[in-house]
């Protein structure tokens, strides 16, 4: 199972108009319809907020959302602890939905697919990592891959 991020659904939407793939949608909505490709309601919400025709397609296909639980919530705060963010003062990199989606990838052991961007010369400020660093490190340890590597990794032909 993938757990996608607000940012590479977005990347999707905008880089793969329905009306030019529509088989790839239809490859996303058997994905969804299969329970292969997941998100956040935090996620969900963002999408719908920056990409309101994209959120309704979700709905509109049955996304199933990952409820945020208690161990989800209390997960995420440990990686805020890990990276040192003090109240709500989270800098250049992950804010707290971040923290949600990651959490929850890591609840459900799940690959997490997003499209933030990969820091091969980490910062050396920890609150300017990006989702891949915090996935990356070793207290968090979750798989992640962008939607074009999920795309072809599928070997799907469109």
């Amino acid at each position: 199972m993938q757990v996608f991020d607000a940012s590479s659904m977005i990347y999707a939407w905008d880089n793969y108009p329905l009306q030019q793939f529509p088989g790839l949608w239809e490859w996303m909505a058997g994905q969804i319809e299969d329970g292969n490709l997941k998100m956040p309601g935090v996620a969900l919400e963002e999408v719908t907020r920056k990409a309101p025709e994209c959120g309704q397609w979700l709905k509109d296909s049955h996304l199933e959302l990952l409820d945020m639980t208690n161990a989800i919530l209390q997960d995420a705060m440990r990686i805020k602890n890990l990276l040192g963010v003090v109240g709500d003062k989270y800098g250049e990199g992950v804010g707290e939905n971040d923290l949600f989606i990651v959490a929850t990838a890591r609840a459900h052991q799940a690959e997490l697919v997003t499209d933030e961007s990969w820091q091969p010369n980490l910062p050396k400020n920890i609150l300017k990592y990006k989702i891949p660093a915090v996935c990356d490190m070793d207290a968090v340890a979750v798989r992640w891959i962008n939607f074009l590597d999920y795309i072809k990794r599928s070997n799907a032909v469109f």
